[in-house]
């Protein structure tokens, strides 16, 4: 099927790994222009430079997402290159304290993650939308988590971070959606990559005296499917969200979790 999004300008934040990276190779695999925005460029350089050599157009920008007026200047750079902006996937952000409780949890982190995986992805769809409103055309692709969807004891920070994310979504889906806008949210469950063996299948093993990989089985065998999702599967629903096939939908919480939040 031709998602048709052959040279369809995309901003994608957080490309230099994990689902970043994946969302980044997916898009540009379908011929999309992309604008890779993040605040290590080393670190993004490498991505840009592999899709390149694939044929597809990538511009890198340096951009503090929890700034707003850096997101307006990297949306600006994106628009002045490229002649407008069609597509926004917000995958930049952090995982907050793992393994403590809400008692545990400082004001100082609890501050840090919202900060990032509420304000940055605010400030970069405040910045684009008044393109996408001008040109009545437009797909904003949020991605979120599933510990947003049902909580998660030990995790309590980021998880209320992605609950405030599903609100941001679904607000501005209402307010743009008279302007050919869509506002979507990709749940993501657990990703299998380092911050998911090194951390969270660290932390189950440590805590339940097992091993990491005996950790990794307990959690697959926690979703319907019986597997971890992948950067690729989350990388498919992005494309899906921000391709026409998916244009009546808008303000949805669209879980990739192997069936883990709907059990």
């Amino acid at each position: 099927m031709d998602l048709n999004l052959k040279d369809r300008v995309a901003i994608i934040t957080g490309p230099a790994k994990g689902m970043g990276a994946a969302v980044t190779r997916a898009f540009a695999a379908e011929g999309c222009r992309l604008v890779l925005v993040g605040r290590d460029v080393a670190a993004i350089t490498p991505v840009a430079e592999e899709v390149r050599r694939t044929g597809a157009e990538a511009l890198v920008t340096a951009c503090d997402l929890t700034d707003a007026a850096a997101c307006e200047a990297a949306v600006a750079r994106a628009v002045e290159t490229f002649g407008g902006v069609d597509i926004l996937v917000n995958v930049a952000g952090g995982s907050g304290p793992i393994g403590k409780s809400g008692m545990e949890t400082t004001p100082e982190e609890f501050d840090e993650i919202v900060t990032l995986n509420m304000n940055g992805c605010f400030h970069t769809i405040r910045a684009v939308l008044p393109f996408m409103v001008a040109q009545k055309y437009g797909k904003i692709v949020n991605v979120g988590g599933t510990f947003g969807l049902r909580g998660r004891a030990g995790r309590m920070a980021y998880s209320a971070s992605k609950w405030g994310l599903r609100g941001i979504t679904k607000s501005f889906a209402l307010e743009v959606g008279p302007s050919n806008v869509n506002v979507n949210c990709v749940a993501p469950g657990m990703v299998d990559g380092p911050r998911f063996r090194d951390k969270v299948c660290a932390d189950m093993a440590r805590k339940q005296n097992i091993t990491v990989e005996e950790a990794m089985r307990r959690h697959a065998e926690d979703y319907a499917l019986r597997r971890v999702t992948t950067d690729a599967d989350v990388a498919n629903a992005c494309l899906f969200l921000a391709s026409d096939v998916s244009r009546q939908l808008t303000g949805i919480d669209l879980p990739v979790d192997g069936g883990w939040a709907m059990l």
